[in-house]
């Protein structure tokens, strides 16, 4: 599998003018409703757990997002298209209104699909006029905050398909999402190999001047010191995932954390999510219905606990995210299964290139890896100004850090400082991880 070319494009660098943002704007919101191109209507209503969200609920939130940080400051005589939509379709910007709660966005049967992509249109209008003629005196904020806007809906693009999946997994009909994707399968498994990284002092993070853009959280740069440490070539798989299974991995205390062995038992975890055992084989739900398992992929809808537990059992650790970012920063490997390639599915990695030998597999797309840091505040780190402000600093405790995308991440919306967190116990992610240890 080649490196992904991007669906859509994304500047790299942050544009002055908003008029540059006016092709990006409207091909990332035309992505978003090509996600739900095989939906059914009553598909779009289900809420099935307290952290998913409805599809449509996904669709008008990421038009709120444009309407209140651009549209209602910026654009002249705006009316918004109903007064009601502030109020539902706030995710959690408290300083900016009341948000309906998250746990009951399924009982809202109204505004009907119809009526809010009604809302998204009316939205695309009006952005198109702001973008074309945007006031001079901000036109600055104007192209910052429609960039935040679109890495925003790319966020939302990837947890579209993680809540689709999750929503059609509790159908006993079975249903697929589409049963006409691809998903390649490799025949040849790559051994699971290690790569040394001296480390050093280190720089991890953004600068604040280079010019690209960055999320809050991956700023500002600053240094690190890293001791010696070896990164393994490619994520864990299935193969050796079946293993931890097989032997005992989830009947053994002495291999879990405490709350993941609590959880475990309460829950009755068995085996990654989505997993079931058939006779003498072992199934998962894909977007395509039930499939037999890849050994040969990543494994992946583990939650934190397990990867810990799997790494102790393996002898083994999960890698720091400075020591993640750091492989990551020097690595010649870009290729991977992300959303673009259309699979939605981790992939087995094709075995390295010549140029790509000495460098790990997999960094990028196919699974979200989880590190062994919290997802704190990096040394001088400040929130984005008024609401944006609740962007990312007020998640900042009990969480942790994953790093790399997955293969329902957008290609350019990637980058090696990117920065992703779930609370430990989350499984609904596309979530695997790689093992770390101390070099010899």
């Amino acid at each position: 599998m080649s490196q992904a070319e991007p669906l859509y494009p994304v500047p790299v660098e942050e544009p002055d003018a908003p008029e540059d943002w006016l092709e990006p704007f409207r091909n990332v919101r035309a992505v978003t409703e090509n996600l739900c191109r095989h939906l059914k209507t009553e598909d779009y209503v289900v809420q099935s757990m307290e952290d998913v969200s409805p599809p449509k609920w996904h669709l008008a939130h990421v038009s709120w997002f444009f309407e209140t940080f651009l549209l209602k400051p910026f654009l002249r005589g705006y009316v918004p298209l109903s007064s009601h939509y502030d109020h539902l379709f706030n995710s959690y910007y408290e300083t900016h209104g009341t948000p309906f709660p998250r746990r009951s966005r399924g009982v809202l049967s109204r505004p009907t699909v119809e009526e809010v992509y009604q809302y998204r249109h009316y939205v695309d209008e009006a952005m198109g006029l702001l973008l074309s003629n945007p006031p001079a005196q901000h036109s600055r904020a104007i192209a910052e905050r429609t960039c935040l806007g679109i890495h925003h809906e790319q966020q939302h693009q990837e947890l579209l398909v993680m809540d689709i999946k999750h929503i059609l997994a509790q159908n006993p009909m079975e249903p697929a999402y589409s049963d006409t994707m691809p998903i390649p399968s490799r025949q040849h498994p790559i051994p699971m190999g290690w790569q040394r990284f001296e480390g050093g002092l280190v720089s991890i993070g953004v600068e604040d001047a280079n010019g690209e853009f960055a999320f809050d959280n991956e700023r500002p740069a600053h240094r690190e010191y890293l001791e010696p440490f070896e990164l393994a070539q490619r994520p864990v798989t299935n193969h050796e995932y079946l293993q931890f299974i097989e032997q005992g991995g989830y009947r053994d205390p002495a291999l879990w954390l405490s709350d993941g062995w609590q959880l475990l038992a309460q829950a009755g975890w068995e085996a990654p999510l989505y997993w079931q055992q058939r006779g003498e084989h072992w199934y998962h739900y894909t977007l395509a219905g039930w499939r037999r398992i890849d050994p040969h992929a990543p494994v992946c809808h583990v939650s934190f606990y397990e990867a810990d537990a799997f790494a102790r059992w393996a002898g083994e650790r999960l890698p720091t995210e400075s020591e993640w970012e750091y492989a990551a920063t020097h690595t010649r490997n870009w290729s991977g299964n992300y959303l673009d390639s259309g699979y939605l599915q981790p992939a087995a990695s094709e075995p390295p290139t010549e140029f790509q030998k000495g460098h790990p597999l997999q960094m990028f797309g196919d699974v979200w890896e989880w590190t062994g840091s919290a997802y704190r505040p990096y040394p001088g780190f400040r929130t984005l100004p008024g609401s944006l402000g609740e962007y990312n600093g007020k998640f900042m405790s009990g969480q942790m850090v994953l790093r790399g995308g997955c293969c329902a991440t957008p290609a350019s919306h990637l980058r090696p400082t990117y920065r992703n967190f779930f609370p430990p116990a989350a499984r609904w992610a596309f979530s695997g991880f790689r093992l770390a240890r101390e070099a010899s």
